[in-house]
């Protein structure tokens, strides 16, 4: 059985790991990631398209001369873009964000088996637990710079506009504002940083003991050892 410390310690790592794994199971599963407006110029009047959607689907409503508004409508966003290169890029996070669930999902299983057991394969240890945190930590993190980086580069959000109404002219100017299941990834990171700390602190903690247990028989005379 694990000592109380390292049953302590790997209980607390593995809050932090189930906590990272249900976040990115809110951040797959909400459609808050971006609010945008995106404005075009009419023959005779002005346009704001107001967009707030996610990985899979959102909401877009249109505004002429700041008065009209056209109702509410709901649309998925694979089906809006035609752009392939922006779809490939919402592929890309889709498949990178299951990858980090399923790593935050290991992690979870590592430090729980560490919390009421001692297991005897090395990898089964602290390193399996900074192999799985760092990987998801590493997966969330390209996942937060790929997706503005969609929105910016590949006019993310004015290939929806023209997907939800098809009869807008030239675009003009776009604004964003970034929503809470985006910024829910920076959460997961520091989750993570803080499950690898945890477990830094047991592994230095026990480093230390078996130093410390080594001394004496270093420090003692050499005939007391050959006897």
């Amino acid at each position: 059985m694990p000592s109380r410390k390292k049953t302590a310690m790997f209980a607390s790592a593995f809050f932090a790991s189930i906590c990272s794994f249900v976040m990115i199971c809110v951040v797959l599963a909400t459609q808050r990631w971006i609010s945008s407006k995106v404005y075009f110029s009419g023959t005779n009047s002005s346009i704001t398209v107001s967009l707030t959607y996610g990985l899979f689907s959102g909401t877009c409503e249109q505004f002429v001369n700041v008065g009209l508004q056209v109702s509410e409508r709901t649309f998925q966003v694979a089906d809006n873009l035609s752009n392939t290169k922006a779809k490939s890029m919402i592929t890309a996070i889709i498949v990178i964000l299951v990858l980090s669930l399923l790593s935050s999902l290991l992690s979870s299983g590592f430090t729980c088996t560490n919390a009421v057991s001692n297991p005897y394969q090395t990898f089964l240890g602290p390193t399996g637990v900074y192999t799985w945190n760092s990987l998801c930590g590493i997966f969330i993190l390209i996942a937060v710079i790929l997706f503005p980086v969609n929105v910016i580069e590949n006019g993310l959000s004015v290939e929806l506009a023209h997907g939800c109404f098809s009869s807008l002219q030239t675009h003009i100017k776009s604004e964003h504002t970034y929503e809470y299941s985006y910024w829910i990834m920076l959460l997961i990171i520091f989750l993570n940083i803080a499950s690898i700390i945890i477990i830094c602190f047991y592994d230095h903690a026990r480093y230390s003991k078996r130093k410390e247990q080594e001394r004496p028989i270093e420090n003692a005379p050499k005939d007391v050892i050959l006897f």
